[in-house]
């Protein structure tokens, strides 16, 4: 094991306002660690626990998976409906898939009696490194499959510049992530300034990589099943069709080996999508703003990445405490939500996230906009 250089890595950043203290203590942090040679910091970028979020960082050897992040594979998905957005426009239409949302898509895990027997089999298939992972697997893996979760996941149908509906749903790995995170955790080394390692030359390292890949799969799984679902009560509740081709996901947290500024470099992203020229991304905005479908331009400095959504501007405590319920109210004016949630939705609110128009302009040589994208209806469980 080397030292770490005297020298930090290079930042490169694209930004959309001046970095808090505390991030630029966090990514000086990264800067300084062993292995790790390239950093690009997007302009969502927000503290988080180790490694900001909007975070991309390149190493030759080594592993974080403070760099990936717990929600492993957590990402987006889109589909278009044949159909417009003013389906949504009444009341009643509103409210009736309002509630039928509630009824088939869970927030936690799966109700009685809708719990699968097995996984699909092609998670099922694919062993996790260790048998209390396996054990993991077979119990809540299968509870919490087709779960939304909390916290900044989300259902929502939106309508873009043609006036055309759309479904964009997401949500990641759930308690699997998290469970797999914490147990290879256990198993890493520290590096010079705290940070977790472990080396992809090693059983560990090489252990670690295939449980992110099973979880990323898990992820994908997940949000395939909940577009499936909010589909089929579409078509129940109001006759309609999906536009089956228009169907594309992506993820924003992940490690892959990939080729850039000539040589392979372990790509690490936590809360930042791939951006290779021409490839298809998501970027949400919050509950009462927009979000945009997105096309790679492929800018080497950034690692072939770009934000993954607006960030947050508020922490969770802070939005809680500046936010009421009646500001949740007015900032969510001319969008379907559940109003019985608005005391729990004031840290989910618009005004606790950054402007996602801002942060788009900040990284306008990263991607190119492909559609943008109002709420029409937003279903979230915090």
């Amino acid at each position: 094991m080397t030292e770490s250089s005297r020298h930090p890595t290079p930042l490169h950043a694209w930004l959309c306002e001046p970095l808090p203290p505390d991030v630029r203590k966090a990514l000086a942090r990264i800067q300084a660690t062993e292995d790790v040679c390239h950093v690009a910091v997007m302009p969502d970028v927000h503290l988080a626990h180790d490694v900001c979020i909007g975070t991309v960082v390149a190493t030759r050897r080594l592993i974080f998976p403070q760099a990936v992040g717990s929600d492993i594979g957590c990402g987006m998905a889109v589909i278009a409906f044949d159909c417009p957005a003013e389906l949504l426009a009444g009341e009643d239409a509103a409210g009736r898939l309002m509630v039928g949302l509630h009824e088939t898509v869970p927030a936690i895990r799966q109700g009685r009696g809708r719990i699968p027997e097995h996984l699909p089999e092609p998670l099922q298939a694919a062993h996790l490194s260790e048998p209390r992972l396996e054990k993991l697997k077979s119990r809540d893996a299968r509870v919490q499959l087709a779960t939304l979760g909390r916290g900044n996941h989300f259902l929502e149908f939106q309508a873009d510049e043609t006036g055309r509906l759309w479904l964009m749903v997401h949500t990641g790995s759930r308690a699997v992530g998290q469970m797999i995170t914490q147990h290879h955790l256990s198993k890493t080394q520290a590096a010079s300034t705290g940070l977790r390692y472990l080396d992809t030359e090693t059983a560990g390292g090489r252990a670690y990589l295939s449980d992110v890949q099973w979880a990323s799969d898990y992820a994908s799984w997940n949000r395939r099943l909940l577009m499936a679902a909010a589909v089929d009560l579409m078509r129940r509740l109001f006759a309609v069709e999906p536009v089956e081709s228009s169907a594309y996901e992506c993820s924003h947290n992940h490690v892959r080996l990939e080729k850039h500024l000539g040589e392979d470099l372990w790509v690490h992203r936590k809360g930042a999508i791939s951006a290779s020229g021409g490839a298809p991304g998501i970027i949400p905005g919050s509950m009462g703003t927009a979000s945009y479908h997105v096309e790679g331009r492929g800018c080497p400095e950034s690692l072939r990445s770009s934000s993954h959504g607006a960030g947050r501007a508020m922490s969770r405590e802070e939005a809680r405490r500046r936010i009421s319920v009646k500001e949740v109210q007015r900032q969510m004016q001319g969008v379907w939500f559940d109003h019985h949630r608005a005391e729990e939705l004031r840290e989910e609110a618009p005004g606790a996230y950054k402007d996602v128009d801002r942060v788009m302009r900040a990284q306008r040589n990263l991607t190119r906009i492909i559609r943008r994208l109002r709420p029409v209806l937003c279903y979230k469980v915090t």
